[in-house]
């Protein structure tokens, strides 16, 4: 068995370890994992796989790609979290055995292991392949894109230190069939983000022409045959509204705020920077001086990944919508240039310094601070009360019935162990010790911190909501939250297909003819609403939320 295989072995097996258990152990977080893991559930149940709908209407916000692996998975184990984000976690795997195989091809086997180190043991990486949204592969497919693009250009130019055995036509195509799934599987940004790299690039190069027209008209057609297949397909099934309006949220998304998701200017930065956690540290180092790499494969490709680092941050900046994983994209370009900065360091070219212990302990402190106080809180809640007065929905999450311990604060003494010891190598020249306490460690403390902390946190924020859909299931009845947004309703009370359109609308169910049992959720504070409807009555609450029932034969 050659090296590259056992190394491959290991990886695979480290991933099954860190990312296929606890899956399921704890419920699906509103908006978005409970968004998809529904479309998938209604793909099923309709068994309708080109278009994509939601509460059994059509819903144009997303492609078909990542809710046909979801689906897939539900088919096989069963509608539920550890089927929705099972997917996520064999990206995970596939994302660390490609960086694997691409660092190997740059430099050697140990810097492919580095820049897998640096993503399994960076926070936001290591918690999207345990989550059930659709980036990880919607990054994936970009990178590869952009990975095919580039290779084709190092193989027609001919360019040094990298062995290419394919044409350059190959790399084309596959690159630009990559984006193309990138397209299916959340939008058309796949190609905006690698048609701005590419520009980036030619600018950067004093707008040489370092690649000609035929070799872009490949790459874009490539691209667009997986998305035209779709995009025909749907439109001879049902016509063209549903591709129209698809593209018309695609615009909206640009150039409003999507659902209120509003942020800072620099709200990405810190995101980054916080998130992507101890690899960020490196990183950061990146972007000053470096000593220039040996051949020039290597060092062209440090270059793509700053222009793609700085494309998506720029670009997610300056739309309006502020998410967490619109940033996400960053991660592969942030963990590779952290790899170069630890590569470096190994072979003493450049030298530990103090900005990187700085930045190790205060952005690591803050982690250890909040998985230390967590459970202190949980225990102490009247102290955040005050905090709080002025929202009622918030009290009342505070009143939820958690059992917390101090052991869940040995989470946060676990980071610090790691955070020192690795740094004591450090300062020791051990590259190899610090790297894997600090890498490794940091993975065993996200993993510790989803296993101790998360599920008490969700405790707070929606299970009470949660638990009461689910007591619905098999229930012939309407769910109908009000005043606040939510798909929870849907997948937990597993909703079946619609008969009755008039159950659509939201006042006919509050004081129409209805001819079902009727649940209503509300929030504290916005119960008066329910004030002039006499025939509904409250049946309970819990931790922030409200419960109504209306019977049939009680319209007004």
């Amino acid at each position: 068995m050659s090296e590259s295989t056992k190394h491959i072995l290991w990886i695979v097996l480290a991933g099954a370890l860190f990312y296929l258990p606890f899956l399921g152990g704890v419920h699906l977080f509103d908006w978005d994992e409970i968004n998809f893991a529904e479309i998938s559930r209604e793909m099923l149940i309709l068994e309708d796989y080109l278009r994509v709908y939601i509460n059994f209407l059509p819903f144009w916000e997303k492609p078909p790609f990542f809710f046909w692996l979801q689906a897939s998975a539900m088919h096989v184990l069963g509608v539920g979290e550890y089927a929705a984000r099972l997917p996520n976690a064999i990206n995970g795997i596939l994302t660390m055995v490609v960086i694997y195989l691409i660092g190997k091809r740059l430099y050697h086997p140990r810097f492919g292991l580095l820049w897998v180190a640096a993503w399994l043991g960076s926070v936001l990486p290591f918690l999207y392949a345990k989550s059930g949204i659709i980036d990880p592969w919607f990054n994936l497919f970009i990178f590869l894109g952009i990975y095919g693009f580039i290779l084709a250009f190092w193989k027609k130019d001919g360019v040094q230190g990298i062995t290419l055995p394919r044409s350059s036509w190959i790399y084309l195509i596959l690159g630009g069939l990559a984006i193309g799934m990138g397209i299916l599987t959340k939008g058309p940004v796949a190609f905006l983000i690698a048609a701005l790299c590419i520009g980036v690039y030619w600018v950067m190069k004093r707008f040489r022409w370092y690649t000609h027209p035929g070799h872009w008209l490949v790459f874009t057609l490539s691209a667009a045959t997986i998305m035209l297949v779709w995009y025909g397909l749907e439109t001879l099934k049902n016509g063209p509204w549903f591709i129209v309006e698809f593209n018309k949220y695609q615009y909206r998304l640009f150039s409003t705020p999507d659902a209120g998701h509003k942020g800072f200017p620099g709200y990405h930065f810190a995101v980054l920077l916080v998130g992507v956690f101890p690899a960020s540290i490196f990183a950061v180092r990146s972007f000053f001086r470096l000593p220039a790499e040996d051949n020039a494969a290597r060092q062209d490709f440090r270059l793509w990944m700053k222009i793609l680092f700085w494309v998506v941050l720029i670009l997610f900046t300056i739309v309006r919508s502020k998410i967490v994983h619109y940033s996400s994209m960053c991660y592969l370009p942030m963990t590779y240039l952290a790899a170069v900065v630890i590569n470096q360091l190994w072979e003493r070219r450049i030298l530990w310094t103090r900005g990187l212990t700085i930045g190790l302990l205060s952005i690591g402190g803050l982690f250890v601070i909040a998985t230390t106080a967590v459970p202190w809180l949980g225990q102490h809640t009247d102290l955040l009360r005050p905090l709080f007065a002025a929202d009622p929905f918030a009290l009342g999450n505070l009143e939820a019935d958690i059992h917390w311990t101090y052991w869940e604060a040995l989470v946060g003494v676990w980071l610090l162990a790691v955070l020192l010891s690795s740094l004591r190598a450090f300062h020791r020249e051990d590259m190899r010790s610090g790297v894997s306490i600090l890498f490794i460690g940091t993975a065993v403390f996200v993993m510790l911190t989803l296993i101790a902390t998360i599920r008490n946190i969700e405790g707070y924020s929606q299970r009470a909501a949660i638990e009461f859909y689910e007591a619905r299931q098999g229930e012939d009845c309407y769910v109908q939250p009000v005043g606040f947004k939510s798909y929870g309703h849907l997948f937990y009370t597993r909703k079946a297909r619609v008969t009755n359109s008039d159950s659509y609308d939201q006042e006919w169910l509050l004081s129409g003819p209805i001819d079902k049992t009727t649940y209503f959720i509300t929030k504290v504070g916005k119960e008066d609403r329910f004030l002039s409807y006499p025939d509904i009555r409250e049946i309970g609450r819990k931790n922030g939320f409200v419960f109504y029932q209306r019977e049939p034969g009680s319209d007004r």
